[in-house]
């Protein structure tokens, strides 16, 4: 991949970074870096994601008006809280100031056959996130493995009314991968519905993300890939996407261009 090619991933992809921090000892102080390094000289990215108890420090910090949007998680990493419990995540987020909210389906349930969690958790949690905060599913495609259950998880999840269906949680040892990318995105196409995908965990490269645009293109359409429709769930991304762009080498690539 030539220079003026990573180029124009880097400056498409810095727009749909979920700029991501959800280590289990996260600081005050690296949310402040994480919502100063959201906004560069290239632009902003999509929104950062962080654990819920750092939601009022970066409100603070953003304000208002920032166009950087503020997602958390729920019902995360494990997807096994009680549905009330998941409800009380959702709805103190929200009042902290969370623009989006990024829910683990229960996923073990549902590979265990219990397709009704699934649907009556992302009902309810839709029914809480009021416009114009997003829902995005965390399906975990890397713990349900197999492909007709990955489809049929995120056909359940698109009927229930999620805004984005997600791969992962970036917590288990299979994260995203191209296989669960085509997959979601087909069963997105089929539905009809305006539906968002964002692969999480694991993507660290421009040329990594180059993919899955390539991929979204191909089954979607060369005109469907914005910040409404396509996320990259990812913490190191970034800093890929920069090195990129101010001209020097990617940081994933040794032989520079």
């Amino acid at each position: 991949m030539d220079n003026h090619e990573l180029r124009a991933i880097a400056a498409r992809a810095l727009a749909l970074v979920d700029l991501t921090n959800l280590k289990d000892d996260c600081t005050p102080q690296q949310i402040d870096a994480l919502c100063a390094k959201a906004v560069t000289p290239y632009g902003h990215t999509a929104a950062i994601c962080i654990w819920p108890r750092f939601i009022t420090r970066a409100r603070s910090l953003l304000g208002p008006e920032s166009p950087v949007r503020i997602a958390t998680v729920v019902n995360f990493p494990s997807g096994a809280l009680k549905l009330e419990d998941v409800l009380a995540e959702t709805r103190e987020a929200i009042a902290d100031g969370a623009d989006e909210i990024d829910l683990v389906i229960p996923y073990r349930a549902f590979v265990a056959g219990d397709e009704a969690a699934v649907t009556a958790m992302v009902e309810a949690v839709r029914a809480a996130c009021h416009a114009p905060v997003r829902l995005k599913t965390i399906l975990e495609t890397g713990e349900i493995k197999d492909t007709g259950l990955i489809r049929r998880a995120s056909e359940l999840a698109i009927a229930a009314g999620a805004d984005f269906i997600k791969t992962s949680t970036g917590k288990v040892a299979v994260n995203a991968t191209l296989e669960a990318a085509d997959i979601m995105l087909q069963a997105i196409r089929d539905s009809r519905k305006k539906v968002g995908f964002k692969p999480a965990g694991g993507i660290s490269s421009v040329a990594d993300a180059g993919l899955y645009l390539s991929l979204a293109d191909t089954i979607m359409g060369e005109d469907w890939v914005m910040p409404s429709t396509f996320r990259f769930g990812a913490s190191g991304l970034l800093d890929d996407v920069l090195a990129v762009l101010s001209g020097g080498r990617s940081t994933a690539d040794n032989t520079g261009y």
